[in-house]
């Protein structure tokens, strides 16, 4: 099957996928021939190990900033293709990167977290417990410079069990036996936003290992997880409304991955999640750049489809 939800394709059945003359062209054997511009994609989920991509077609996919996500044998996203030479100015971006000076790095962690907590206390709100929303909103506004009384930990542990429940309890890792559906589709649904931040963080020039408070040596999207941490909420509340069953499904998945074309406010507009993540990246490199300003961050609205007028 293909799904074609604005610029995002899934490809859960076998193809042969090429490009020619800018068009990205599947063959299917059981859904026929379809032909989509390349310059209209931004993302592609491929779950089936039967998709045949050549090498033409994945290297047009990375010059035209499209990121392409691999799914492993759980059908959990496990590999993402990123663009790589689409910025000018790759290494003033770098360079700024380095030099960014400690004060500022904690002050925008603490931006961070105080949106994230608060976009947390607006996913409560919206799922109808107004006790749990006035508390996260109480400890979003004592997060210091640098979380350094580790406000985010304290709020996470309230919030995910006045959620999903008191028995729940967040794993950040799925297994092939995982039948923890809630905490399966948290994890399918950040992969999906983390790897989209990834792309635009590499679009705009950014060496995407090179976070703000996250510094796994082994990982190479530290900055990419500073800048997921206010759009999680968004996949929370999506999984308490939408994600019941005992296992997460191939519909599920496909739902999750749609979560790109959300609406979330930024700034004073509404946007689509993916660019919201724009608009934030953007934000971000000006404010390297002259070690001052705003980021851009996004706030949650009620569950809805973003529509271009």
């Amino acid at each position: 099957m293909i799904i074609i939800a604005y610029r995002n394709l899934v490809l859960t059945r076998p193809a042969v996928v090429k490009c020619k003359n800018k068009q990205l062209q599947l063959d299917m054997d059981i859904e026929g021939f379809h032909s989509v511009p390349i310059e209209d994609i931004s993302n592609i989920m491929v779950e089936s190990d039967g998709v045949q991509i050549s090498s033409h077609a994945l290297r047009e996919l990375a010059a035209n900033g499209t990121t392409v996500f691999f799914c492993d044998a759980t059908h959990l996203p496990c590999g993402v293709l990123l663009p790589l030479s689409t910025h000018s100015r790759q290494l003033k971006i770098l360079q700024s990167q380095l030099s960014l000076k400690k004060p500022l790095k904690k002050r925008l962690w603490q931006k961070i977290i105080q949106r994230k907590i608060t976009n947390q206390a607006e996913c409560l709100r919206i799922s109808n417990n107004q006790h749990g929303y006035k508390e996260l909103q109480a400890l979003a506004n004592k997060v210091q410079s640098g979380d350094s009384t580790h406000i985010e930990s304290q709020a996470a542990l309230k919030y995910f069990r006045l959620l999903f429940g008191n028995k729940f309890r967040r794993r950040n890792q799925s297994t092939s036996k995982d039948i923890d559906i809630i905490n399966s589709a948290l994890n399918y649904g950040y992969s999906i936003i983390r790897g989209a931040i990834a792309r635009t963080l590499v679009v705009y020039g950014f060496e995407p290992s090179l976070g703000l408070f996250h510094h796994n040596e082994t990982n190479r999207f530290n900055l990419a997880d500073d800048l997921l941490e206010p759009f999680r909420p968004l996949v929370d509340l999506y999984t308490y409304v939408n994600v019941h069953g005992d296992k997460l499904m191939p519909l599920h998945k496909r739902n999750l991955f749609g979560l790109l074309n959300y609406e979330l406010q930024s700034g004073n507009e509404n946007h689509s999640v993916v660019y919201s993540i724009e608009r934030l990246v953007k934000s971000l490199s000006s404010i390297y750049q002259k070690n001052e300003g705003e980021l851009l961050l996004p706030k949650l609205n009620s569950l809805k489809l973003h529509t271009y007028e």
